[in-house]
């Protein structure tokens, strides 16, 4: 029996495959030839520069919780995340599980300088093509479903077109996916077999990663993601090390995902 990150694979394998037929890389490059242009926005740095480090995501379900807010507008939610103090936004744009498209952050790129993450199961290049057209900044790579020899490959063609890589692991035993092509590296805390979320998950890995890269310059910012909703929480992530925290679920289950987010930061900088 299939779990559902391999079930999500699985068909991320055959719709990639069919997008590649309806449109040709060749002519996607031509289509979409000032988007290659585009000078692209440093989600390492802003996350840096960023007092919240607060990744603010868009996206209208889960596979796990189903529909947060099926009717979400990129419109009205990621420009209000952008005015509410968010460092980045990560855009959803699968949609068989997560109700999200490329259309998405197409929208999203029109109305934020913010800088954008596109979250999706990258399994091919051709999906960081696409990345690199619709307006992404930068991209997730989730290490679970690559070997490192295809992350580097992946890794490597994102640093080609000027976008960053955002590596995601869950165990220790991932790490070996890291190499020079990666330019943060996030924790998620939930378990994309079962999609169990476990915020403790971050601290016991970062303890690991200190004790094996130690102050390692190549992997220089690490981000917390999945189950974060308690501002003690969050403030005591900061305190062993991350610098970015990628908040979904808790601001799209609301009705006002950008009020909430304001309210959120707000309370960040009170306990401070």
């Amino acid at each position: 029996m299939m779990d559902i990150l391999e079930t999500i694979i699985s068909h991320k394998r055959k719709e990639v495959a069919e997008r590649k037929e309806s449109l040709p890389l060749d002519k996607l490059l031509k289509t979409r030839e000032l988007q290659f242009e585009r000078k692209t926005n440093s989600m390492l740095g802003a996350l840096k520069r960023s007092p919240s480090g607060i990744i603010a995501e868009f996206k209208r379900k889960s596979p796990s919780k189903g529909w947060l807010f099926p009717d979400a507008k990129v419109e009205e939610i990621v420009p209000a995340y952008e005015s509410g103090g968010a460092s980045v936004c990560s855009v959803l744009t699968d949609y068989e599980f997560f109700g999200g498209s490329l259309s998405d952050l197409e929208r999203a790129r029109e109305l934020v300088r913010l800088p954008l993450l596109r979250k999706d199961f990258i399994v091919d290049e051709y999906q960081i093509y696409e990345a690199r057209a619709a307006g992404a900044d930068a991209i997730l790579l989730i290490a679970t479903v690559l070997q490192p020899v295809e992350c580097i490959k992946l890794a490597r063609m994102a640093c080609k077109l000027h976008l960053q890589v955002l590596l995601e692991i869950h165990t220790p035993e991932e790490l070996n996916r890291l190499n020079p092509y990666i330019d943060m590296v996030g924790v998620n805390n939930r378990n994309l077999g079962t999609f169990h979320t476990d915020v403790n998950n971050s601290f016991r890995l970062m303890e690991h990663i200190q004790r094996e890269l130690g102050d390692d310059p190549a992997f220089r910012l690490f981000v917390s993601e999945s189950g974060l909703s308690d501002i003690q929480t969050i403030h005591e992530l900061r305190n062993v090390g991350f610098r970015g925290f990628l908040i979904g679920e808790t601001l799209m289950k609301t009705p006002d995902p950008g009020k909430t987010l304001k309210e959120l930061i707000l309370e960040l900088d009170e306990k401070k």
